[in-house]
């Protein structure tokens, strides 16, 4: 299948630092992945070749327009990519060409589908992460999981639409973990967000960003950079597994 552009309509910012690898030619894929409600419609950043890791890229919730093309998981896929890893987007089910129907929790199998082909694909470790809805699936379904080495959960929420987001599995997730917000998310305030984390397991990190709200409108930037920063301090050379 012909490699569609990508429809976020933004230019490709340059990631804060991302080290000394150059960064690849870019190569996008377009692709669909068997997952447990039908065809889950993905798209494939190729990487350098011998990168150490791959990604996994979550987006935020379908029944607030988010998408593989939401800027937030754009953005973090720039950094990801930088690095020269192979970063995989998908459409949960029911979001854009992805079969069935939108769940609210199930789309977390959707999410061990996509963690199932890039295992397969590149047989290497994966750093996966998500933004908002994407984190919270992201890290139920990450969680436990040998595969999967590390995760950036960006715009963890705490409380949204009326739902209270609970993370039983948290305290005993002991891969490295970067948790990143505004410390003006709606979603997630400080004060909450911190109860939270405060009962999750090491090693983590938490990151947040002044004046940010939770799209980290106007810090896209410094959403970038502080990133960088834990995947240069978790993921370096002198760091890899």
């Amino acid at each position: 299948m012909a490699a569609i552009a990508d429809s976020t309509g933004f230019p490709a910012e340059k990631p804060a630092d991302s080290g000394s690898l150059p960064a690849p030619a870019p190569s996008l894929r377009s692709l669909f992945l068997s997952g447990p409600a039908g065809k889950l419609e993905a798209l494939l950043n190729e990487g350098r070749a011998g990168a150490p890791f791959v990604t996994l890229l979550c987006h935020p919730h379908p029944l607030g327009g988010g998408t593989m093309h939401n800027k937030v998981v754009y953005h973090a896929m720039k950094v990801f990519h930088g690095f020269g890893w192979p970063v995989l987007r998908f459409n949960f089910r029911g979001t854009g060409l992805s079969e069935g129907e939108h769940d609210g929790r199930a789309e977390s199998s959707d999410v061990h589908a996509a963690l199932d082909w890039l295992s397969a694909e590149y047989r290497k470790p994966i750093v996966a992460a998500g933004f908002s809805f994407g984190a919270a699936m992201g890290l139920k379904a990450s969680c436990g999981d040998a595969r999967v080495c590390g995760f950036a959960a960006l715009g963890l929420p705490t409380h949204a639409e009326g739902r209270n987001y609970e993370y039983p599995l948290l305290p005993k997730c002991i891969f490295p973990k970067l948790f990143l917000s505004g410390d003006r998310d709606q979603y997630a305030p400080a004060d909450q967000l911190r109860a939270v984390i405060a009962e999750v397991a090491e090693p983590k990190r938490l990151e947040l960003i002044p004046g940010a709200d939770h799209f980290f409108v106007g810090h896209l930037s410094a959403m970038q950079a502080a990133l960088t920063q834990w995947l240069n301090d978790t993921f370096s050379p002198s760091t890899q597994i």
